[in-house]
């Protein structure tokens, strides 16, 4: 199957490290520039090109004489992302909680349904989209861009959900769960709600019932 990179969905970059992130390129794997030209429609400079910039940012790596294959982060470092990212995105609750218009929250709970749709009727693909629409529309409406920028940033360089979290449907289920939690919390006005949950989610604590109260804003 042929994905065409165009300025409308992306660039071949982006859409590489999509692909990567959904698990469509397993940890480990090698990539041959020939089978990516084909997927991609994409010159074989042009494949190149965003091999290196993938492996700028960690993605990939390349092996001189050998090639290129998806990095495999180590347990240290799958665990220091996690601990920057648990910083940063209960961070910017209060200011997610303080900008949400009802318009927001409506979109968030639609993106929410959309998740929990697609467990019975969508692919693994479908779902990592899905995923990232929902948090990219909540983080969206902190105060801080440079926060949101980093976040996106490590979010980019750790293990997908895919490959490291969905391990089974009932892990998807719970997640889809704690986006509902989070989009109440939110409505509710909870700061602390919401930093609890959003910890719970990065960490992928056990699943408990949110309560009200958790701290304010």
């Amino acid at each position: 199957m042929s994905v065409k990179a165009d300025p409308a969905t992306g660039s071949l970059v982006d859409r590489m490290a999509r692909d990567i992130q959904a698990g469509v390129f397993a940890p480990g794997m090698w990539l041959k520039q020939i089978d990516l030209e084909n997927r991609y429609e994409a010159k074989r400079m042009e494949v190149r090109r965003a091999l290196d910039q993938l492996a700028l940012k960690r993605l990939v790596r390349h092996v001189p004489n050998r090639g290129y294959h998806v990095h495999t982060p180590d347990d240290r470092q799958a665990e220091e992302v996690r601990e920057v990212r648990l910083i940063l995105e209960t961070a910017a609750a209060g200011s997610v909680v303080a900008n949400a218009t009802a318009a927001d929250i409506a979109a968030l709970r639609a993106l929410a349904q959309r998740f929990a749709d697609l467990i019975l009727e969508g692919t693994l693909l479908d779902l990592y989209e899905a995923n990232i629409a929902f948090h990219a529309k909540l983080l969206a409406l902190g105060s801080n861009r440079e926060l949101i920028n980093i976040v996106w940033e490590l979010r980019g360089r750790g293990p997908s959900a895919p490959v490291t979290q969905w391990k089974t449907r009932a892990r998807i289920e719970q997640s889809s769960r704690e986006h509902f939690h989070m989009v109440e919390a939110i409505a509710a006005g909870d700061a602390g709600a919401l930093r609890r949950l959003t910890a719970d989610h990065i960490l992928q604590t056990e699943e408990r019932q949110p309560t009200q109260g958790d701290g304010g804003a």
